[in-house]
């Protein structure tokens, strides 16, 4: 009885090592465009704030038939935020900046848009399509990191790369509108 006891515990002891060694997968989401699919993967260790609020706003829908509404080719394209007709959506607190976590501004990361105050992103976010160190914290407190792109970065660049104008006192708005159909979260 007692060697039985001690094989199970074992055992146990065993599996909850092996759990405890085996990291949980990466959140994916994919966002569907009108120029076609990004795949993200989230990055929640070095990231637990904006990766928690970007799928809060996933989960919610709020992402449905919002824009890219500010595209600049060499840079980023970002989104998040705005209707077609230039309306900025409702969006909840903004969250504390988490730039300094170690992931840097890079070709196909996405970082959380944010104003002059660094505690102030909301849903807005932006892709890099260049590395962009001075984004990374520095001179100022940089811009949070949280996820990249796995698939999808063809479209990220025909995305950056559309003709754009101004329009109501925003520049650098495509022609034709990007529209995020839907953010889903994948497997």
């Amino acid at each position: 009885m007692l060697k039985k006891l001690a094989l199970a515990a074992g055992t146990v002891l065993f599996a909850a090592n092996l759990m405890a060694a085996t990291p949980a997968k990466a959140p994916h989401v994919l966002l569907d465009t009108t120029n076609g699919q990004i795949e993200i993967e989230l990055d929640p260790v070095k990231a637990p704030i904006s990766t928690k609020n970007f799928l809060e706003y996933v989960d919610s829908g709020f992402y449905t038939n919002t824009i890219f509404h500010r595209v600049i080719p060499g840079f980023m394209a970002q989104g998040g935020g705005f209707t077609q007709q230039m309306q900025q959506k409702d969006t909840k607190a903004p969250i504390k900046n988490e730039a300094s976590n170690g992931l840097h501004n890079v070709r196909g990361t996405l970082s959380m848009a944010r104003t002059s105050n660094p505690d102030s992103a909301t849903s807005q976010f932006f892709i890099n399509v260049a590395d962009n160190a001075f984004l990374d914290p520095g001179r100022d407190a940089g811009y949070a990191v949280f996820a990249k792109v796995v698939k999808g970065m063809d479209v990220v660049d025909i995305i950056v790369n559309s003709q754009t104008t101004t329009k109501q006192g925003m520049q650098n708005v495509p022609v034709d509108p990007v529209i995020i159909k839907s953010a889903k979260r994948i497997d």
